[in-house]
């Protein structure tokens, strides 16, 4: 591969505390929060003209999941307290100890479950979607029958 003579930059991905994800992986300007005393290139820039190895990436929160493949889809990052994205072309390889398949079915279903009826109800999804009622009625909306 092309990538070979690149840098290889692998992130235990399980090992970065929540609240520093975004640093560590995109970078941070200086003075963009406070600490920040000097500008960091993140690991997705460490990473370019090679390949970026993702270690435990399903330990991730789901917000910095999206980010990620923010990145993935568009190529580009922006470093906290940045102005411009920059391009980066990266290969990146993930792996993880987690069973996905399962936490995306929990997961989805918790959030559909959740929001599919607009509140708290217990129901099931299936019994709160719009559709002929069991007694082959139409269902009412906003009070009146149709």
């Amino acid at each position: 591969s092309s990538r070979s003579a690149g840098p290889f930059v692998a992130v235990n991905s399980a090992a970065i505390p929540r609240e520093l994800v975004e640093s560590e992986m995109f970078g941070h300007e200086r003075g963009a929060f406070t600490g920040a005393t000097e500008r960091r290139m993140g690991r997705f820039e460490l990473a370019d003209q090679g390949t970026l190895f993702l270690d435990e990436v399903g330990d991730l929160h789901l917000e910095a999941q999206a980010k990620l493949l923010r990145v993935l889809e568009s190529g580009e990052v922006q470093r906290i307290g940045a102005e411009r994205t920059t391009r980066v072309d990266v290969r990146v390889i993930a792996a993880t100890n987690s069973r996905l398949d399962a936490a995306v079915e929990t997961t989805v279903g918790s959030v559909t479950g959740a929001s599919a009826g607009g509140g708290s109800s217990t129901r099931p999804a299936s019994a709160r979607r719009a559709g002929p009622r069991p007694d082959g009625r139409s269902p009412t909306r906003r009070g009146r029958r149709r």
